[in-house]
């Protein structure tokens, strides 16, 4: 399966996501921001966290005016998969690509530590792995993570089943955790192949890193 990892100046996590689809077996390759054509047969955009450009106007704003935004654009309206991690949830949102936008976590600081999340739907290739109410442990590192949606927008997310994933305790009770509308994680455009999230996936794969729960996660999108 080919991968295109996208690459902003700022961007930290994309050699985790590298790493991360290499181990399970893909072919992977980096894309820099200039670019203006996606490699020949990708099956999968991801587009990972971190802060591209500094986040200095706000996140994902400055990013979703790159080169390479217009052909993640044609390839996901084109039914391709696109997989947005922290920054690049962020940046998914602010391109338009998914519904919503982010807002500075209501604590008003930067939250890094690992956070339990629950499965809401898994009518979607992302997570087909997992079962409804399954509970994942996985990453968490942001500060502007308090998604939100106006009211008549979270009504249309929850009849179209676009809620993917809540934050959750380890027994799987729904809880806030940046002060996100309806404790909401992770959603999905209409189509289903267009995927949102703030924890970090590509950062639990391996016992030695505290948990593997974000590999079936990820083992999801591949075909």
């Amino acid at each position: 399966m080919k991968i295109a990892v996208l690459q902003f100046p700022g961007t930290n996590c994309e050699f985790d996501a590298k790493y991360a689809f290499t181990k399970l077996g893909c072919d992977v390759e980096v894309i820099w921001h200039k670019d203006t054509k996606l490699p020949e047969n990708t099956d999968l955009v991801v587009v990972p966290g971190g802060f591209s450009y500094g986040d200095y106007l706000r996140s994902g704003a400055i990013a979703r005016f790159a080169n390479i935004m217009e052909e993640v654009k044609k390839f996901s309206s084109n039914g391709g998969k696109v997989l947005g991690i922290c920054n690049g949830f962020q940046i998914l949102l602010e391109a338009g690509l998914l519904p919503g936008a982010m807002k500075r976590n209501d604590t008003l600081h930067f939250i890094s530590k690992y956070h339990h999340l629950k499965v809401i739907d898994n009518n979607n290739e992302f997570l087909r792995l997992l079962n409804i109410g399954d509970v994942v442990n996985i990453p968490v590192a942001h500060h502007d993570g308090n998604y939100y949606i106006d009211e008549v927008g979270l009504k249309e997310l929850e009849a179209n089943n676009q809620i993917l994933l809540k934050y959750c305790t380890k027994d799987g009770e729904v809880t806030n955790m940046n002060g996100s509308v309806s404790n909401i994680a992770g959603i999905c455009n209409k189509e289903r192949n267009v995927f949102g999230l703030m924890p970090h996936p590509e950062r639990a794969i391996e016992e030695i890193l505290g948990s593997t729960d974000g590999v079936n996660m990820l083992k999801g999108l591949l075909k």
